[in-house]
C-alpha cells in the first residue's frame, strides 16, 4: 500500500537529522543500557518517517496530506 506524504520538505529534513543524532547519542553517548538504546529506536523511528515524508502518528491525529503546489 503506497501512502501520500503528510511531512514537508523542511520537516522530513528535520526529522532526518534530528534521529541521526538521537542514535548516535543513544548508541555511543549514553552508557549502554536500556535508555540508550529506546532513544536509538526512537531516533531510527524519525530518520524514517524523515526518509519516506510519511508518520503514521500524524495520520493518526488528521493531518492531511502534503499537496503539491
Amino acid at each position: 500500500m503506497f501512502y501520500r506524504k503528510n511531512l514537508f520538505a523542511w520537516e522530513q529534513m528535520l526529522r532526518l537529522v534530528a534521529g541521526v543524532m538521537m542514535i548516535g547519542f543513544g548508541l555511543f553517548g549514553t552508557p549502554a543500557g536500556w535508555l540508550g538504546y529506546g532513544l536509538a529506536a526512537m531516533g531510527a523511528f524519525l530518520a524514517v518517517t524523515g526518509v519516506f515524508g510519511y508518520c503514521p502518528a500524524c495520520a493518526m491525529i488528521g493531518r492531511k496530506p502534503v499537496g503539491k503546489h
